[in-house]
Order: C-alpha cells, then sequence, then structure tokens
C-alpha cells in the first residue's frame, strides 16, 4: 500500500537507451517549460498504406511528443490522416500543399511486393493564434528511404524545438544586409531572408556615408550584432574596410559571401555558348589575410557536382537534358560540427579555393569539395561544350578544396601599424573574442527567380532536388550569434536499426516454419517422451 501511495505521487521517466534518444535536451525543455497556455500540434503521419521505415518514423515522432508533454502538459499532439476520407481526400492534398505542407510518394517494399504510397511528413504547431510549419523528413540526396528516415529521427528534436522557439521566443538580435558594393539584388536572397526574419531582426546597411561621416556610420554598424554581405561586385574603399575592420574589433559577427571569379552562368546562355571567367578585385585581400585565410582566384572544378540542364536538339525536337557540369561543386563535411553535423550537400557554382594561414584564429572547414577536385587558374575561356566532352578522371588529381570556413578568436585588426584612411574614436588593434565565416562563392545564398517571384533557395526545379544551401546558412547565422541551444541539438547522434525487408522476404516461409511448426513439433516429441516415461514408471 505504501509503495502504491508514494507512487502515485511521484512522477519520474526512465531512458534506458544507449544513445538517450529520449531524452531531451536542455536546450529544448527550456524552450516549452514556460508555456502557460495550449500548443496544439496537428501531426499527418497517419495512414495504414505506410512502409515499415514511415512508421518507425511516425514511432518515434509520437514518443519524442510524449516526452515534450510530460515536461509541460500543455503540449497536446493529435496524429491525423489528412488521406483517410476518398471523398475529401484531392481536397486536402490541394489545401495543404497551398499552405506549403508538400505531399511525398513513396516507394513501398513489403513481402516481396511493390506498391506506391503518399505521405504528408509534416505538423503543424498552433499556439496564441500563431502556427508554424514544421518538417518531419530531413531529406539528403542519394539516400534510400531507410537513411532518410534514420536522418528524419535524429533530426525530430531539432524540429520540433525549432517551431516551438518560433512560437515562443521574442526577436532579440538584429542583422544588417550590407549594400553599396554592388550586392546581390533583394530578390535573390529573398528566400533566405524571409527564412531569418522568422527568428531576428533585417535591415539593410549601406556604407555609403562613410565618405562623408565614417565616425556616424561606425556607430549605426555596431548596433547590428551581425553583417551579411552576399556576393559584392564592386572594390571596398579603404575607409569602408576600416569601419569593417573596427566592427569586427568590437565583437561584431559577419558572414561573407566572396567570389574572387568573376563568372556567371547566364552569361554561357547566349549564341556561341561561351564566356570568360577573370579575377574580381574587391580590394579584400589583405583584409582577410590579416584574419587568416587567401581566397584564391581559381575556379574549382570537380567530378562530383550537380549537372547543368540544357535543351539538347533542333526545334521541336528539342529535350532537356541534365548534363555533368564541374564547375557547380557539391561540398559537404566530414566534421561533426553543429553547423553541418547531417547536412545535406551545399550546392556552389564557379566556387573558388580558400587557403587557411597560420595565425591564432581557430579555424574550422566547414565545406569542401570532393577529392576528385582540380583547380583551374584565371582569365579562361568556359564553354557549355563541355558538356559533349568525357572528363578524364586523372586530371582531378588535388585533394578536397575547401570552400567554406569558420573563424573564431580575437583578431588582430587589419590597420595595425598602418596609416589610417581617416581618425577613429575607440579605435582598437584586438578584437574582443568573436566569430567569423567565409564562403568562397556568392551564388551559395542565391535563389533562382521565376516571372519576378522569388524561389525557394537550394531547390533545383529542373531535376527536383533540394541542396542544403538553406539549412547550412541558417544554421551558420543561428551559431554566429551564439544561439547554440538550437543548434547544438543537432549533433545529438541517435542509431535507429531497421530490419532487412529483401531478407524479411526471402526467409518468411523458414521463419514461419521455425516460429510455428518448430515448438509444435517440440511440444509433440516432450509430450511423447513425458507419456513414455509416465508409463514406465507406473508399469506393474
Amino acid at each position: 500500500m505504501a509503495i502504491n501511495f508514494i507512487s502515485s505521487k511521484v512522477f519520474k521517466r526512465f531512458d534506458l537507451t544507449t544513445d538517450q534518444r529520449y531524452t531531451l535536451s536542455e536546450s529544448a525543455t527550456e524552450i516549452i517549460e514556460d508555456l502557460e497556455s495550449p500548443m496544439v500540434l496537428d501531426v499527418f503521419l497517419e495512414g495504414e498504406d505506410f512502409p515499415s521505415e514511415f512508421r518507425r518514423l511516425k514511432n518515434e515522432t509520437k514518443q519524442l511528443l510524449e516526452e515534450f508533454s510530460a515536461v509541460n502538459n500543455n503540449i497536446i499532439f493529435n496524429f491525423i490522416n489528412p488521406l483517410e476520407d476518398e471523398s475529401t481526400r484531392e481536397r486536402n492534398i490541394q489545401q495543404l500543399t497551398q499552405r506549403g505542407l508538400t505531399p511525398m510518394q513513396l516507394s513501398v517494399q513489403e513481402n516481396g511486393k511493390s506498391s506506391q504510397a503518399v505521405i504528408f511528413p509534416w505538423a503543424l504547431a498552433s499556439y496564441n493564434e500563431r502556427t508554424v510549419i514544421i518538417p518531419l523528413v530531413k531529406n539528403k540526396i542519394g539516400t534510400s528511404q531507410q537513411e532518410l528516415v534514420s536522418n528524419s529521427v535524429q533530426h525530430l528534436e531539432y524540429a520540433f524545438a525549432d517551431g516551438f522557439s518560433k512560437l515562443t521566443k521574442p526577436k532579440r538580435r538584429k542583422i544588417a544586409i550590407l549594400k553599396g558594393n554592388k550586392q546581390l539584388e533583394d530578390k535573390y536572397i529573398a528566400n533566405f531572408v524571409k527564412k531569418l526574419g522568422a527568428y531576428y531582426y533585417i535591415a539593410p546597411f549601406t556604407l555609403d556615408s562613410v565618405a562623408s561621416n565614417p565616425q556616424k556610420t561606425l556607430k549605426a554598424i555596431n548596433r547590428f550584432d551581425l553583417i551579411i554581405s552576399a556576393k559584392p561586385t564592386e572594390a571596398f574603399s579603404e575607409e569602408e574596410k576600416l569601419v569593417l575592420d573596427q566592427y569586427t574589433m568590437h565583437g561584431g559577427k559577419s558572414l561573407w559571401l566572396i567570389d574572387a571569379v568573376a563568372m556567371e552562368k547566364d552569361s554561357l546562355y547566349n549564341a556561341t555558348g561561351t564566356s570568360y571567367a577573370v579575377n574580381r578585385d574587391l580590394n579584400l585581400t589583405d583584409f582577410f589575410f590579416k584574419y587568416g585565410i587567401r581566397i584564391n582566384p581559381y575556379l574549382v572544378s570537380t567530378l562530383y557536382s550537380a549537372p547543368i540542364t540544357l535543351a539538347m536538339g533542333e526545334g521541336s525536337q528539342s529535350q532537356f537534358q541534365h548534363l555533368k557540369w564541374p564547375y557547380s561543386p557539391l561540398a559537404g563535411s566530414s566534421s561533426k560540427h553543429p553547423i553541418t553535423n547531417n547536412l545535406n550537400l551545399v550546392k556552389f557554382d564557379f566556387a573558388n579555393q580558400i587557403d587557411l594561414l597560420k595565425n591564432e584564429i581557430h579555424k574550422t572547414i566547414l565545406l569542401e569539395t570532393a577529392p576528385l577536385t582540380k583547380l583551374e587558374g584565371t582569365p579562361r575561356e568556359v564553354s557549355l561544350e563541355l558538356v559533349t566532352k568525357e572528363q578524364n578522371p586523372q586530371s582531378f588529381n588535388t585533394d578536397n578544396q575547401t570552400l567554406a570556413v569558420l573563424l573564431e578568436g580575437q583578431f588582430n585588426s587589419v590597420y595595425t601599424n598602418r596609416i589610417k584612411p581617416f581618425n577613429i574614436q575607440d579605435s582598437k588593434n584586438k578584437s574582443v573574442t568573436t566569430k567569423m565565416i567565409v564562403i568562397a562563392d556568392g551564388d551559395v545564398i542565391k535563389n533562382d527567380v521565376i516571372r519576378n517571384v522569388p524561389q525557394e533557395l537550394g531547390f533545383d526545379r529542373w531535376t527536383g532536388k533540394t541542396y542544403g544551401n538553406k539549412e547550412f546558412l541558417l544554421n551558420a547565422v543561428n551559431y554566429l550569434l551564439d544561439d547554440n541551444g538550437l543548434i547544438n541539438i543537432r549533433s545529438k547522434e541517435i542509431d535507429v536499426a531497421f530490419l532487412n525487408q529483401q531478407k524479411i522476404a526471402s526467409e518468411k516461409t523458414k521463419w514461419q516454419l521455425i516460429n510455428i511448426l518448430l515448438p509444435l513439433v517440440l511440444l509433440g516429441v516432450l509430450g511423447f517422451a513425458f507419456n513414455y516415461l509416465r508409463k514406465k514408471k507406473y508399469a506393474s
């Protein structure tokens, strides 16, 4: 009686899994523990035709939400099958798709048979009259369905914590999008900026006023926690560089997307199909050199790259084909850094190579090419005829090339022991501890624009593939702004084991016999032996 009474008053959950998959991180717990009104989640992972892998995703999602609900019972969740009623099926698909919940078509391989199933791997979270969409599937190029589900299970806690954070946490930090050096137009960065706007305050900032009032410009830019320079194409003046340098010295964070070579894919779509790649002098060589890196004016060419889509053939007989294009490297990372852990491949276009220089700044390579790579000097002609030629793998003989790097530490000023272009108050020669990320390609942040409408960053409408550009950049910004609570959840490693469906189908009969017939045989043998021994013992 005493034990029952105590157990009714004391509540404790135990996670006995080796990877602690059902133990919520401290950051996730902090987001929801102060909820004072109901947060309702509609999860669309419900249905009878799910492949076994996605039934596993459903179960993992349910168990994770039970953990969230155990922390705060204001979290209420329902699993819904939007395709259950045939009379409303098409209408539901249309309504969900219009809200951004795109369906996923799956191949079901069970009992040796193949079939197709449609699912909606999404959840809607509503709190205080606001609603956010939570993705439950973590796409990764070239993965099987089992690997897709494994990645998704690993991503679940982050996905829900991120959605809850959008609903409960007010914006605090401010980001400046640099203008004035012919950076990308707003429409080409609109998709990523819109994504950032869910977390931070965003504002444009021009350095044009440096020439007339540099001190005022520096004071104004220091109000921002982070600056982003997206593919500048006009050289920075010494006055602008001094302002940016002192911004870093005072602890400002920065994200640079730099093209050291002037070359655009659009320039190839002309009558000749050729263009010239030339060096682009942004007057930033000494700037980055002092901080510990050098962006070299080489084109990175690799066999492991995204295809280019071209119309092949004449007139009405022409067809769009996906052709090998070595100037669009697909970059990844072998490290477990929170920015790149479990990240899809990131697509570059006419990327350049980064050298890491020796100084006291700590450098982390975030993205690099595959080993089959070569560096091509500039100026050089680039032609679409390349797609018709067989590439010699032996010419791609350099190792992985660095395309994105994180710099952390106390930076030395570019203008230490140099004549400054203007006098500045509170000038510093060494920064407080701060961070900077440099990416050697401005197109990483560039979304397509169709009929003047910005498209999804990272989505290739020709192949249907989604690259990891947007997630990588968002993780980079979160990390630079010390939003490590959310991003550290991404580092959690979960081992998801699956049954081998092919082996199940091929050995089905054997295991049915073992599980059904063998127990009956053993029971018969034991019964016969028991009766035999019993008769022998008691026989007169």
